[in-house]
């Protein structure tokens, strides 16, 4: 083996051995454990980057879902709009099982503010923001508009 001899040529400088020393034996170890270290080291940052990137994938999926849902139910004007009563709000979506028990919920948030656009009296542009938060620390939130007729 070239590893064994290059071990022979260093044990002839230093006296005739047959065998490993003490300190080459522990030279070696330290070796391998600074090796071990390093690998275990990139599996944990590959899998705690993984782990992120799957969270991060779950939120956008969620609050994407939620604006097209939102976008698919009849609009409803800043004015009449009232979070506690289900209709006088936008409805949220059904977070899956899995992601349900993991921590994951959707949060839906209209603007009290209504701006009528120059020259569009009648019609009103709302401010909707979706927060997608998970063991309630928010992940990711979107803000869009909608516009509709003021009533």
């Amino acid at each position: 083996m070239y590893t064994r001899g290059i071990v022979t040529k260093i044990c002839r400088q230093f006296g005739s051995a047959k065998g490993l020393t003490l300190v080459e034996t522990l030279i070696a170890v330290a070796i391998l454990g600074a090796i071990g270290v390093a690998l275990l080291s990139g599996m944990y940052t590959g899998y705690r980057s993984l782990a992120i990137s799957q969270e991060k994938t779950y939120a956008e999926s969620l609050a994407k879902s939620q604006v097209e849902y939102i976008k698919s139910q009849p609009y409803i004007s800043v004015l009449n709009y009232d979070p506690s009563d289900p209709e006088k709000r936008y409805q949220e979506i059904e977070i899956p099982a899995h992601l349900a028990s993991a921590g994951y919920d959707v949060e839906i948030i209209v603007s009290d503010n209504a701006v009528t656009p120059a020259g569009r009296a009648g019609f009103e542009l709302e401010s909707i923001t979706v927060e997608v938060k998970r063991y309630d620390v928010t992940k990711l939130t979107i803000e869009f508009y909608r516009v509709g007729l003021a009533l």
